[in-house]
């Protein structure tokens, strides 16, 4: 079983920045291809990023391109979601999530492994 782990989320003001941070102990996040997915309150889970195994391309929702950055760090076996511009509707719990699979999926149903996910709170 593969454990996902996210941090860096937390509280900024809109316009503000936040980095995530997406690892697994003991494990190698090429493997798998990897996307940000967030929830927000009374709301379906939705595709934010993903990026393919070596990093080849990356897919964004309409609502975040242009503003978030999805990324790998293979040296440091992380996946990152660079926020830039956020918005008080970007607020919500965003998960890390991983798929057996060349291409990534925006269904939420496609993914075989989640993090906890990690609160992000945007004030207005």
């Amino acid at each position: 079983q593969v454990q996902l782990v996210e941090s860096g989320g937390g509280f900024v003001q809109a316009g503000g920045s936040l980095r995530l941070s997406c690892t697994t102990p003991g494990g190698n996040l090429t493997s798998y291809t990897m996307s940000w997915f967030r929830q927000a309150p009374g709301k379906e889970r939705e595709f934010v990023a993903a990026i393919t195994r070596i990093g080849m391309s990356t897919h964004y929702a309409s609502s975040v391109k242009g503003r978030f950055a999805i990324a790998r760090d293979i040296a440091k076996n992380t996946v990152t979601l660079q926020m830039n511009s956020l918005k008080p509707e970007d607020t919500a719990v965003y998960y890390c999530a991983g798929r057996n699979a060349y291409y990534p999926t925006r269904e939420s149903s496609g993914y075989d492994y989640w993090g906890q996910g990690t609160q992000v709170t945007v004030s207005s």
